[in-house]
């Protein structure tokens, strides 16, 4: 059997959100961590090596899960600032499997399919993984919830903010070229909303 390729630990940033991640752990490299991601950030690798498999399966262990579970539950507990995405988690689902770690959830129960989605429960080899690396374990998901709370609801708001504001200015450019007044009524908004968020 040709052997997966290990996937490991590239994470996607959300707009905003990649230099306040960057600057969270930036020389603060605790077990399983990277700097963060973008330029002088680590090359986009939030975990790292080997670290992004023990958070799967730690959250596996806990309950069975599928890929967009796996998913959403990093990003939550990351503060919503911070994304793995479908093209990490599928393969080191599939490098777990591989490895005896994990396999496909009984049809019993929760199912091995919810809407065409497969999903996985932990193996005894999977658990005796996890106790053998037990410390490892601890150590990353105490950073990730130190990440979590670092990442609040209102710093992820901000970011959506930011991204809505590129949003608007892209689609009102699309629908034309804006005449010399409308471009400065769009002009002066933005200075005072930066006067506004400096004096804030």
């Amino acid at each position: 059997m040709t052997s997966t390729p290990d996937p490991d630990e590239s994470f996607g940033c959300r707009g905003g959100g990649r230099r306040f991640i960057r600057g969270m752990f930036r020389g603060r490299g605790g077990p399983g961590f990277g700097r963060g991601c973008g330029p002088g950030g680590g090359g986009g690798r939030m975990f790292g090596q080997g670290a992004l498999r023990l958070v799967i399966l730690r959250l596996i262990a806990d309950a069975p899960r599928h890929g967009y579970e796996l998913i959403k539950e990093i990003e939550d507990r990351l503060g919503g600032a911070y994304s793995p995405s479908p093209g990490v988690i599928y393969p080191t689902l599939a490098l777990l499997e591989e490895q005896d770690l994990i396999r496909l959830a009984p049809a019993e129960g929760a199912g091995a399919e919810d809407g065409g989605k497969k999903r996985y429960a932990i193996t005894e080899a999977g658990r005796r993984f996890l106790a053998e690396n037990e410390a490892e374990v601890n150590a990353i998901f105490a950073r990730m919830e130190e990440a979590g709370a670092g990442g609040s609801a209102g710093r992820a708001q901000l970011f959506r903010a930011v991204h809505n504001l590129r949003t608007a200015i892209r689609l009102r450019l699309a629908r034309g070229r804006p005449t010399e007044e409308e471009l400065q009524a769009i002009i002066g908004t933005l200075d005072e909303a930066a006067r506004t968020i400096e004096r804030t």
